[in-house]
This record gives C-alpha cells, sequence and structure tokens, in this order.
C-alpha cells in the first residue's frame, strides 16, 4: 500500500514536469504542440498504482503525460521524445500525443482508443491472462459513437476493460453543459456496465474507489465504467483558454496538490518537492544533451 508522501511525489513530479514543459514550449525546445494534465494529476496516481505493467495495459489520449509517468515513472523518454530526441520513447518521432512503450499506448485521435483498448480486452480475455485494458477517455469524447459501439461489445462479450471518463467539463473551450446531454454515469450504466461516480480531487478517495473498481474487474472478467469529474488548471493545449478567471480561482481552491499536502508535515512534504526539483532539473539537463532524432521514418 503506498503512502500518502508516495502519491504526493508522484502528483509534485507529474505537475512540475508539466510546468516546465511550457516553459520549453515557449523557449522552442519542443517538436510539435502539448497538451498538459496540470490539476487531474489525482486521478492518474490514484488510480495507476492497481495496475500490474507487465500485465496491464493503459490506452491514453492527447492528454497523456500523467498518464504515462504514473505507469512507466520514465521522465527521460519522455521528455526526449517531445523534444524530438533520438532517446525518446518513440525516437522523438511520435510527439507529445503518440507514445508507445510496453504496455502503454496513446493517440491524438478522438476516441480512437477506445475500440483498440476494447480489443485488447477480448485478446486478454480469450489469453486466459487476467489483465485489465484500462482506457482513459475525457467528457469530449462521449460525442464519438466509437464509444458505444465499444461499450456495447464489452458488455456483451464480458470483457475486462476499465473505462475512464475524465470529466474536466470541457471539450476544447466548449462546456460540457454545452456539448453533452444526459448524465454520464447513465451512458455506462445503459449498457449494463457497472459504473461508480466520483467528485473529489483527493488522492487518497480515487486510490480507494479506483482500488474497488480494478478488483471488481479481474473478480468478474467484466467491464467497469469510472467517471471522475476532474478539472484541468492549464488551457487545452497552451493558450487557448476561454473560461472565466474567477472559476479557474475556485478551482484553484481544490488543487490536489494542496488537499494532500495539507496532511503532511511541512518538513517532509519540502524535502519531497526538493528531491522531485532535483530530478527533473537532471532529466531536463540529460534531454538537453540529447542527439536529435535521425531524419527519416520512425523504426
Amino acid at each position: 500500500m503506498e503512502t500518502l508522501a508516495t502519491f504526493y511525489e508522484r502528483m509534485f513530479f507529474i505537475r512540475r514536469f508539466e510546468e516546465t514543459l511550457l516553459d520549453l514550449f515557449s523557449l522552442g525546445k519542443l517538436v510539435g504542440t502539448t497538451h498538459t494534465y496540470i490539476g487531474q494529476e489525482a486521478n492518474a496516481v490514484g488510480l495507476i498504482e492497481h495496475l500490474d505493467p507487465d500485465v496491464d495495459t493503459v490506452f491514453s489520449n492527447h492528454r497523456c503525460h500523467g498518464h504515462y509517468l504514473a505507469f512507466t515513472d520514465d521522465a527521460f523518454g519522455l521528455l526526449c521524445e517531445v523534444m524530438g530526441k533520438a532517446p525518446g520513447v518513440c525516437g522523438g518521432k511520435g510527439g507529445s500525443q503518440h507514445l508507445c512503450k510496453g504496455n502503454f499506448y496513446s493517440n491524438g485521435v478522438l476516441g480512437s482508443i477506445v475500440p483498440v483498448a476494447t480489443g485488447i480486452g477480448l485478446a486478454e480475455k480469450r489469453k486466459g491472462t487476467g489483465a485489465v485494458s484500462t482506457v482513459f477517455l475525457g467528457d469530449g469524447t462521449l460525442g464519438e459513437g466509437v464509444t458505444y459501439e465499444s461499450l456495447n461489445l464489452a458488455s456483451l462479450w464480458h470483457l475486462p476493460v476499465f473505462f475512464v471518463v475524465e470529466n474536466n467539463h470541457y471539450a476544447q473551450s466548449t462546456p460540457v453543459e454545452l456539448e453533452l446531454a444526459g448524465s454520464i454515469a447513465a451512458r455506462g450504466a445503459a449498457f449494463g456496465v457497472e459504473v461508480d461516480e466520483l467528485d473529489t480531487t483527493d488522492v487518497q478517495v480515487i486510490h480507494e474507489a479506483a482500488g474497488r473498481a480494478v478488483a471488481r474487474i479481474r473478480e468478474t472478467g467484466a467491464p467497469f465504467f469510472l467517471v471522475l469529474n476532474t478539472y484541468r488548471f492549464s488551457p487545452h493545449s497552451k493558450s487557448d483558454d476561454q473560461r472565466d478567471p474567477d472559476e479557474l480561482e475556485e478551482r484553484r481552491t481544490r488543487d490536489p496538490l494542496l488537499v494532500a499536502g495539507a496532511r503532511l508535515d511541512e518538513a517532509e512534504r519540502k524535502a519531497l518537492e526538493e528531491r522531485c526539483e532535483e530530478r527533473l532539473a537532471e532529466t531536463v539537463e540529460a534531454a538537453d544533451e540529447a542527439p536529435a532524432a535521425a531524419p527519416g521514418v520512425a523504426a
């Protein structure tokens, strides 16, 4: 069982890693765009600890860095990838949105990962591995028909797929109230899939709920639909933000780092943060010195 200090350290590192990405982008050191996970760290950290990187599979989307770091802890490979460097996860050719390492996959095409994750669930069931196929999707992905085709088959064929909806209340810059009718949780229940919904930024609460969900999938072999009502502090990408500043300010009072950090001794919290800063500085230096990706098509 992981401690709150461990959770805090992981969340803080993800936060500072992505803040650093935005700084590097402004300096012209990134290749392509980037979509940060700032504000949603408790979801990845609280949930992914229950998954086995050697057995289970994770599918992520355009906002994938937090999921990737929580699953692989490969900060150097990720930073090299978004900087277009040869030691990157995909040789510096996939960029921020398209990562592939071990049992982790991401794709920036909205909704595209859902049927793939469902197919992997079918494959693992037939092989009898007991693996869980987890797919992270956002509220905007619920506008894609293939999501419902996947839910239908996962339920009908009794597949071990963990559908995790991170509802950050905006599809790019469109409020969820203007782009999504009805209840998100009811969409999973409509297919006979077991559902849970949380409205919290508390990593411990998320960890407990995710543990129950993963245990349920392993026990029954059936899918589970978890809705995490969350919020991103950063713009959709870098500067495309039309949200009310007062709304942002109010949401920051529920920052997952504030919630978890308040329960730690100040000296312990500062020591964890210093360790993260040292690791991050070393990672940035090493990635900056790494060779650029070779021209041509990636292997």
